[in-house]
């Protein structure tokens, strides 16, 4: 087995994790299955995690980069704001529609620590890691096209995180692409409502 850092082997185990919970659910998934997903031992899981809550915080962290990733790359300014928030959510909804396993898999854990004597914590750090990456993406907006929020960043990035948790679950839960673009379009134009791009940031 080639030697790497331990940053990358952790990496490595956590997208063998994510890989291996997709496909059997949280609940089944053991440390030997992903070290098996992973092909290393056994030992080098367990020097990489401590704990299986280490392993799960590390899955969620890494779930959530996966879709910011693909939306600070989209969200670059464009010639309007309605423009510019509607390729963030387009690009987060393709993201969805590519990946609806690891989508599902973000609610399952959820559930999972949540009904896990311990585990609690990691739910909620899995909706500030949410409200996090979106008050970030807000920051770095407003610091490159003028605007005043009508709402706190927090309020906002809170909003959104709620409003997005609720529309990829209904998605995966009732499907039909067709619907989807008027309710994005339905959406983009609520959230421009709330700035105000005539006025100096604050």
């Amino acid at each position: 087995m080639a030697r790497m850092p331990s940053a990358e082997r952790r990496r490595q185990l956590t997208e063998a994790a994510i890989r291996a919970m997709t496909r059997d659910g949280v609940a089944r998934t053991t440390t030997r299955s992903i070290a098996a997903e992973a092909d290393v031992s056994l030992s080098v899981f367990h020097y990489c995690f401590d704990s299986k809550q280490a392993l799960i915080e590390s899955v969620i962290t890494t779930l959530t980069d996966h879709s910011v990733t693909v939306v600070k790359q989209a969200i670059r300014p464009r010639a309007t704001l309605e423009e510019t928030v509607r390729a963030g959510f387009h690009a987060y909804w393709d993201h969805v529609r590519a990946h609806p396993d690891e989508h599902m898999l973000t609610y399952e854990l959820t559930q999972y620590a949540l009904r896990q004597p311990g585990f609690e914590h990691l739910a909620r750090r899995q909706y500030q890691l949410y409200g996090d990456a979106y008050a970030e993406l807000i920051d770095e907006l407003g610091r490159s096209m003028d605007f005043r929020l009508g709402v706190p960043v927090a309020v906002l990035a809170r909003y959104l995180a709620a409003m997005t948790d609720g529309l990829t679950l209904n998605y995966l839960v009732l499907g039909d692409d067709a619907a989807w673009t008027d309710i994005l379009d339905t959406v983009t134009a609520h959230i421009a409502g709330l700035v105000d791009t005539d006025a100096p940031p604050r």
